[in-house]
């Protein structure tokens, strides 16, 4: 069981919670109409309260719809984060973090201020082994040459490149890429490793940074952006000028 970190919905803070607020009388009233629902076990009426896609943690695949929600409801709500929200206090353990939301606890799982649930960082043992699962079978279906990693990152894919990005462990990344003709089980054309990770402000938005001679890759993922802005985008350097740029769209995440 543990939380994790859901970039993509924007939800960084920091760890002393400067932002937290005094839940409104207005947010403490659906907080707590939750609350009765997932005590009744109402999936209906808890499901009608997910903002879709629901994100899960890499690589399990992100819940598309009411139906698949229906379906994968025991294993995200099992008995540890039931017990978490039916004993919660909508006026102690909810806090209004301006923009991001209300947020349970430390950020077990979010909702806006329409009562729409947009996140459950919460993971548990049936998803982490699901995940491990996942993993593994990922490793199998990649070229040898890049098949040692602790978590996959991201699939991105842009009119050029299949990229690839896998967490190494210790704050590490690698970068692999192919043409995008090619397959993961083909060899990379590019392998970059003791890559970086950067969040750029608070919105979400962040980057990879890989470093090979006089070049600099970057992969940028878009969270907060232009009503146009892509997903995410590629960004190669030589030296200080900008040689490429090409927008990305993530294949997985």
């Amino acid at each position: 069981m543990k939380i994790f970190k859901s970039f993509l919905v924007g939800l960084i803070f920091c760890s002393h919670v400067v932002n937290a607020q005094d839940l409104k009388p207005e947010y403490q009233k659906f907080i707590s109409e939750f609350i009765s629902e997932v005590k009744n076990g109402d999936k209906e009426a808890i499901s009608k309260r997910i903002k879709f896609p629901l994100k899960r943690e890499n690589p399990i695949p992100s819940v598309k719809n009411k139906a698949d929600f229906l379906k994968r409801y025991n294993q995200i709500f099992d008995n540890v984060l039931i017990e978490k929200i039916t004993k919660s206090n909508p006026a102690k353990d909810w806090s209004e973090m301006g923009w991001r939301g209300i947020m349970l606890n430390q950020g077990d799982l979010w909702i806006d201020t329409d009562g729409k649930i947009t996140a459950v960082n919460y993971q548990s043992k049936a998803e982490e082994k699901l995940k491990n699962s996942l993993i593994a079978s990922q490793k199998k279906n990649v070229n040898s040459s890049i098949s040692n990693f602790k978590e996959p990152v991201a699939i991105l894919e842009t009119s050029k490149f299949r990229i690839r990005i896998d967490d190494l462990g210790n704050n590490k990344y690698r970068y692999a890429s192919w043409s995008i003709k090619n397959k993961m089980t083909d060899k990379p054309d590019l392998i970059m490793e003791n890559g970086i990770f950067s969040a750029d402000g608070t919105g979400g938005n962040h980057h990879y940074e890989f470093k090979k001679g006089d070049f600099r890759y970057e992969c940028h993922f878009i969270v907060l952006g232009e009503k146009n802005s892509p997903p995410a985008a590629l960004i190669v350097y030589q030296s200080s000028k900008k040689i490429l740029s090409q927008d990305a769209k993530i294949v997985s995440r």
